[in-house]
């Protein structure tokens, strides 16, 4: 395959298409009239080399070259891909491809329009047969989703040659077979904007609680499942039928701006059913909503990472859970004369491997989630932290000893071994009730994060350092402390 593509228009779209395709190694050629396009492409790449490889459990190929061309011409010349992303007027299009055809009269050009018709695209070209629409969605270099048009003189070839291609990138090619206005996904879209305008301009709710109303519940599951699946799991092992049969009738309700709904014959009902049913294929609706489940709480502890949406929400009930437990409490207020309890949590779904169990990933950081928690009960929690002191972690060794799966409720248990200076050695157990699970051993050095160096800690937290070390130096120590892999001392 030629791996290189020409984009014309170097916008938010144009740009997105750029890191897509430069990113999983193709050549790019861009132009733009926009003396600060090459100034706003640099942004969007800067964006997408952070984000794109992470969506990636392989490395991702050398990247490409960047061309900012001067003409269309020196653009599209020889390429068998031409992006078309300038504005949505018709004329200004036709006016591009009368520059593209001059140049190039055998690529496939693939317009990003988000609506207009690919007859009415293709209607001034002296090759209309190989335009395509290829509509993206922003940010282009994550979303996936890129829906394919074919206009009345199209080659069907060019839209499964286009399928190929774009799948090749990362994406989800979805053929829209009937050309229609808006296409598929921007219908949808624009059907719930439209009542979400009207709900504005009758003062019903504002634009932070209407985007409440979707990001924190029917958004998680549409991320998955979209709207179809979504109420056919609804109805319980009735599926979409009963769904219809019990809300069909409320369609009709003035709940709505947008009133007009198709009549809800037998036939249609029984067309709808079935459509749903085959995309359930075997699944049956105790395992459509175990997945529905384990994706939702991916979703949701994703967004966990930001601090975002239905994240925030989950972050700050860890707080009150931590309140409930005890897992808040300062080294003041614990008791240093046993191993002290620095986590309990149950095994989330998105934790388990291939084996079915808690894979290794997974025991670190629930080890390392229990040294910050001992971190903070010392005194070194985010306030200490943006003054410019930490602790790093110099040395970890882990001791597979039992499985755990997902559902299972741990608990960590550490003692101090050395707390001393910039010195900080902690011993971790875990455990499922009493059952031992795994060890782990860490060793950190107190720094300064202005210099990058070892420092000596706060007073306070050397003094709470210290009295729990004392306290854990009558404790007996751990057997395998000290070891390498395999080996004991």
């Amino acid at each position: 395959m030629n791996k290189q593509v020409a984009i014309v228009g170097g916008g938010v779209i144009g740009g997105g298409w750029a890191a897509r395709f430069l990113l999983n190694g193709w050549d790019v050629r861009i132009f733009d009239l926009d003396p600060q396009a090459e100034r706003k492409t640099k942004a969007v790449l800067e964006n997408a080399r952070r984000a794109l490889p992470g969506l990636t459990d392989v490395a991702m190929p050398p990247e490409g070259g960047l061309t900012h061309c001067k003409t269309i011409a020196e653009a599209v010349t020889d390429c068998a891909l031409i992006v078309e992303a300038v504005p949505e007027r018709l004329e200004v299009k036709h006016a591009v491809y009368a520059e593209i055809e001059a140049a190039n009269t055998t690529g496939i050009i693939a317009s990003s329009t988000s609506g207009i018709m690919p007859t009415d695209l293709q209607s001034e070209l002296a090759h209309p047969e190989r335009l395509i629409v290829a509509h993206p969605f922003n940010p282009v270099y994550l979303l996936p989703l890129v829906e394919l048009v074919a206009g009345e003189k199209t080659n069907a070839a060019f839209i499964e040659q286009a399928k190929d291609l774009y799948s090749s990138i990362g994406m989800h090619p979805l053929h829209c077979r009937v050309e229609i206005e808006g296409f598929l996904s921007d219908r949808l879209q624009e059907a719930l904007w439209r009542e979400a305008l009207w709900l504005l301009k009758d003062e019903v709710a504002t634009a932070e609680e209407l985007d409440a109303a979707i990001a924190y519940g029917p958004g998680l599951r549409w991320a998955q499942m979209g709207t179809m699946q979504t109420f056919h799991l609804a109805g319980g092992e009735g599926g979409m039928r009963a769904m219809l049969a019990m809300f069909g009738p409320c369609l009709k309700w003035p709940w709505t701006k947008l009133m007009d709904v198709p009549d809800l014959t037998d036939d249609f009902v029984e067309m709808v059913g079935d459509q749903c049913d085959t995309q359930s294929g075997d699944l049956t609706p105790r395992d459509l909503e175990r997945i529905r489940d384990k994706n939702l709480v991916g979703t949701i502890r994703a967004l966990r990472g930001s601090d975002w949406g239905a994240g925030a929400t989950a972050k700050a009930h860890d707080r009150v859970l931590a309140a409930l437990n005890g897992m808040d409490a300062r080294a003041a207020d614990v008791d240093v004369s046993q191993p002290i309890v620095t986590g309990s949590r149950t095994v989330p779904l998105d934790w388990t491997d291939y084996n079915g169990h808690m894979n290794e990933a997974r025991y670190l950081q629930a080890f390392g989630d229990g040294t910050d928690r001992f971190m903070e009960m010392i005194g070194c929690d985010a306030a200490y932290i943006a003054t410019g002191g930490s602790y790093f972690t110099a040395e970890t060794h882990i001791r597979h000893i039992d499985e755990v799966h997902a559902g299972a409720r741990i608990e960590i248990k550490t003692q101090v071994i050395l707390g001393q200076g910039k010195k900080m050695h902690l011993w971790h157990e875990m455990y499922e009730g009493a059952r031992l699970i795994a060890t782990s051993e860490h060793m950190l050095i107190h720094v300064s994060l202005e210099t990058r160096k070892p420092s000596n800690p706060s007073p306070e937290i050397d003094a709470n350092l210290l009295r729990i070390a004392e306290a854990h130096a009558k404790l007996e120590r751990p057997v395998a402390a000290g070891a390498s892999v395999g080996v004991r001392r």
